[in-house]
């Protein structure tokens, strides 16, 4: 029955080390269950989070139960009461009130959520059926930031068997049985229907997402590699777009609107030859491709412009926010990743950066050192050179060190800052469009 598959999956992570500290996010499920107990038989220095939104009857049983539990094993628990405010998508709301909950009560370490590789070939599924395109495939992370999730490669089943063998009881929550949810749909018939062809169906799709999101870091780099070429991550010369390969032209077309929009946006293949075709006849032509994005073509040079709001005025820069490294943090419609490694889209000397840094807007006189360019620039000089949207320069993401420029997203690198290649010590700077 795989008993020990899910502490098998957890060891192999990485991701529970035995030792550090880690917050373990504890609905009470079986799932959430199974991670308490996996990490404290790791070795890991354990607490716990349970947030109760009061949205189900069974919520204070919920609470009760995660208290007699972390009681039981010595596990410190934070408990703490977030009611989602109805608006929108409750479910993802909740989510982010825990991610928020979780970030403050994380002390030094990461935080853990028990998705499982049921989990992920749900996701997998739900995002193929509705969002057409490689992304859909690439399920979640085991690690965002301070976001980890060491069981993506045991199953639900293989949670319960452990639970089961450690004599521990979990929760069930009534509202994952409910079809009204599209995720449930997928969960209680489309994975039963797969498992029928091949019992491994929930493993296979989650390997394929991890496969397909480690090849999704090469073409991110062949991206970063044609912008640069391009010389602008805002706008581009069509010819230049059009002698790119047919699918590298797509996701340099893509990465362009994205970061207009400042959010994820699909783009077809036939959004993408209808962008390479603008201005094909000379003068000034437009393109609304959704979002509130539409691409304009002028003098033989593709850019993308984010319409206004309803008060037509300009948008206010976001706070400033404080990042630790590794981490990420939430900046407007921004989420801004400092990750070890090469892996994002600036590479910055870990040395000079320190364990944190400030995120904040673009400010009048604000001056950096670009790397390679051998001097001092200001950044309004910098956003014209590089075609950055007069809207967008108040709220693009500018990333300071000790009281000095190190990274304006999708603009520059500080000279000081730059990681010289082959270097150990690496940060991996990112500033992503926030998902819709």
């Amino acid at each position: 029955m795989g008993e020990g598959r899910a502490l098998l999956a957890a060891r192999e992570s990485g991701l529970v080390r035995a030792g550090e500290p880690l917050l373990v996010l504890l609905s009470g499920g079986a799932d959430s269950v199974c991670l308490l107990d996996v990490a404290r038989e790791l070795g890991a220095r354990v607490s716990a989070l349970h947030v109760n939104h009061g949205l189900r009857e069974e919520a204070d049983e919920d609470e009760a139960f995660c208290a007699a539990l972390c009681e039981r094993l010595g596990v410190p628990l934070f408990v703490e009461r977030a009611r989602p405010s109805g608006r929108g998508n409750v479910q993802a709301e909740a989510r982010e009130l825990r991610y928020a909950l979780a970030e403050r009560h994380r002390g030094e370490g990461d935080y853990a959520a028990a998705h499982t590789a049921s989990d992920q070939a749900e996701t997998v599924l739900y995002r193929l059926a509705v969002s057409p395109g490689r992304r859909a495939l690439l399920g979640m992370p085991a690690r965002r930031g301070h976001l980890v999730r060491p069981l993506l490669y045991a199953t639900r089943e293989e949670t319960r068997a452990w639970c089961t063998m450690r004599g521990l009881e979990w929760r069930e929550d009534r509202s994952n049985r409910d079809t009204r949810y599209a995720r449930v749909r997928v969960r209680e018939e489309i994975l039963p229907a797969l498992r029928t062809l091949n019992p491994a169906a929930e493993r296979n799709l989650a390997d394929t997402a991890d496969l397909l999101r480690d090849e999704a870091e090469v073409l991110e780099a062949a991206v970063a590699d044609a912008l640069a070429r391009l010389g602008s991550e805002w706008g581009a010369e069509l010819a230049e777009l059009r002698a790119l390969p047919r699918g590298l032209a797509r996701l340099v077309l893509r990465r362009l609107a994205e970061r207009a929009a400042r959010r994820e946006l699909p783009l077809s293949r036939r959004d993408a030859d209808a962008l390479l075709e603008l201005g094909s006849r000379g003068g000034t032509q437009e393109l609304d491709i959704g979002g509130g994005v539409r691409a304009v073509a002028e003098y033989g040079t593709l850019r993308f412009t984010r319409r206004a709001g309803a008060a037509g005025g300009p948008e206010p820069p976001p706070e400033p926010a404080v990042l630790a490294v590794p981490g990420s943090v939430r900046f407007g419609d921004w989420e801004v990743v400092a990750e070890l490694g090469p892996s994002g889209e600036a590479l910055l000397d870990a040395g000079s950066l320190g364990q944190s840094v400030t995120v904040r807007s673009w400010r009048p006189g604000d001056r950096m050192r670009p790397a390679g360019l051998g001097g001092t620039k200001t950044l309004q000089d910098l956003f014209t050179d590089r075609k950055v949207p007069r809207g967008l320069r108040a709220t693009l993401p500018v990333v300071e060190a000790g009281g000095e420029i190190a990274w304006v997203a999708g603009v520059a690198v500080g000279e000081r800052f730059r990681a010289a290649p082959g270097a150990a010590a690496v940060v991996s700077l990112s500033a992503r469009p926030r998902s819709s």
